[in-house]
C-alpha cells in the first residue's frame, strides 16, 4: 500500500511517500528526486541500531557514498554542541554543495539534521526519513528545522524544505508505546484545526489506531494528516498567517516541556495538555461549546495521553511563555477554536483567564 502526497511550493515542491518497506527504496527514490554526490545519514543510537544498515545499503546500491553519523537519543540532543559536531562530520564526509543530508529518525533528528542542511555551506539538500508517528504526520513535513536553547524550545532555526519525505510505516512497529501514543496527539490536532469529519473518524476508530492493529487505517490517517499539513504549508510556507494554526496546543505545550524538564513529558504529551488548555480557553473566549471541549479532552484521555500537568506552577509556566517564539511584546499568541475543525490564530488571552484555566488543570 502506497499513499503519496505532494507539497506544492512551485519549483520547491516535493513528495511525501507513505507505505510499508519503503526504507529499502531510499536510494532509488533519492536518485529519482535528482540528488547526487555524497551524503551524511544522521540518526540516533536507538533508531540507528534498527534501521541504519538498511538505509546505508539502499543508498550504496543506488551509487551514493554515504557516511553514517550516530548521535545520542533524546530532546537534549537538539542543541548547539551536536549541531557543530555534525558540521564537522559533514566536512569529514566530504559534503560539498552537491551533497545532501538524510535525517533518519524522529522529530529531534529531523529538526537537527534539517538545520545542519539548512546552514552548512549556506544550505544543501536533505531528505526526511521519519521513523516516529509524530515525525511522519508533523515535523518531517513543511521545512521547519532548528535547535533548542536553554531558555526555550526551537528558538534557533530556519525554514528549509526537504527534497522528499519517505515514511515507512513498518518502522512504527518498533516504536515504544509511549512515543507512538504521543504521536497520536498531533493526529488529533489536525482534526481540531482543519477537519471535523476526520476528528469524528478518530473518535470512532481510536482503539484500532491506538493498538496499531490496522495498517490500512494507519496509512490513511498518516496520509490525511500529511494532506492537511501540505495544504496549509502550500498556502503559507513561512508562518506569516494560516500556518500558525498548526500551533494549536503548542504554545503551552512547549512551555510545559521546558518547565517540567525536557523528557518528563515527551512532545506529544505536552501538546495534549496544551490542547486541552487551548480548548478550555476557547470555551471562554472563542465560542467553542462545552460539549465540543469535552469531546476534545475525552479524545486525548481515550488515547491514554495526559491532560494535566500538576508539577508545573503557573508562575514558571508564564515565564516560559514569555520567551516562546510566538510571543510578541511579552504576550503569547494562541490558536483558539470556535468549533472542532474551525480555529483562528494570533489571539491574545487575558492574563487572569490564562492563569484561571491553567489552575483548573
Amino acid at each position: 500500500m502506497l499513499y503519496d502526497v505532494t507539497v506544492n511550493l512551485g519549483e520547491r515542491s516535493y513528495g511525501i511517500h507513505i507505505g510499508a518497506e519503503l526504507l529499502e527504496e531510499l536510494g532509488e527514490r533519492c536518485v529519482s528526486a535528482g540528488l547526487k554526490g555524497k551524503c551524511l545519514v544522521v540518526t540516533d543510537a536507538n533508531v540507528g541500531s534498527l534501521y541504519a544498515a538498511t538505509a546505508m545499503e539502499s543508498l550504496g546500491k543506488a551509487g551514493f557514498k554515504a557516511t553514517l553519523a550516530t548521535i545520542p537519543a533524546g530532546e537534549q540532543t537538539k542543541c548547539g554542541d551536536q549541531l557543530f559536531a555534525l558540521y564537522s562530520r559533514c566536512i569529514e564526509a566530504g559534503l560539498d554543495r552537491k551533497g545532501f543530508v538524510v535525517a533518519l529518525g524522529g522529530g529531534v533528528i529531523g529538526d537537527l539534521a534539517g538545520y545542519v542542511a539548512a546552514s552548512y555551506l549556506r544550505g544543501i539538500p536533505f531528505v526526511q526519513v521519519p521513523t516516529s508517528l509524530l515525525a511522519m504526520v508533523d515535523s518531517s513535513v513543511g521545512g521547519k528545522t532548528g535547535i533548542n536553547l536553554p531558555e526555550g524550545k526551537n528558538l534557533v532555526g530556519a525554514f528549509h524544505q526537504p527534497e522528499l519525505v519517505l515514511a515507512d510505516l513498518q518502522t512504527l512497529e518498533t516504536l515504544p508505546v509511549r512515543e507512538y501514543r504521543a504521536g497520536l496527539a498531533e493526529v488529533v490536532k489536525y482534526g481540531i484545526i482543519y477537519d471535523a469529519s476526520f476528528f469524528e473518524c478518530l473518535e470512532g476508530q481510536w482503539p484500532a489506531l491506538a493498538d496499531r492493529s490496522d495498517v490500512g487505517l494507519l496509512a490513511r490517517v498518516v496520509g490525511r494528516c500529511c494532506e492537511i499539513k501540505a495544504d496549509v504549508v502550500g498556502q503559507d510556507e513561512r508562518e506569516g498567517g494560516l500556518r500558525a494554526i498548526l500551533n494549536f496546543g503548542h504554545t503551552v505545550g512547549h512551555a510545559i516541556e521546558k518547565v517540567a524538564g525536557y523528557g518528563e513529558f515527551v512532545h506529544g504529551e505536552a501538546v495534549a495538555i496544551g490542547s486541552v488548555f487551548a480548548a478550555r480557553v476557547s470555551v471562554e473566549q472563542s465560542g467553542l461549546s462545552q460539549a465540543e471541549c469535552d469531546r476534545i479532552e475525552k479524545m486525548f484521555v481515550d488515547l491514554a495521553l495526559p491532560v494535566r500537568a500538576p508539577g508545573c506552577p503557573w508562575a514558571d509556566l508564564r515565564a516560559a511563555l514569555a520567551v516562546d517564539k510566538k510571543t510578541i511584546g511579552g504576550m503569547p499568541k494562541f490558536v483558539l477554536a470556535s468549533a472542532i475543525g474551525l480555529v483562528s490564530f494570533g489571539n491574545d488571552v487575558p492574563e487572569a483567564l490564562m492563569e484561571q484555566v491553567w489552575k483548573s488543570l
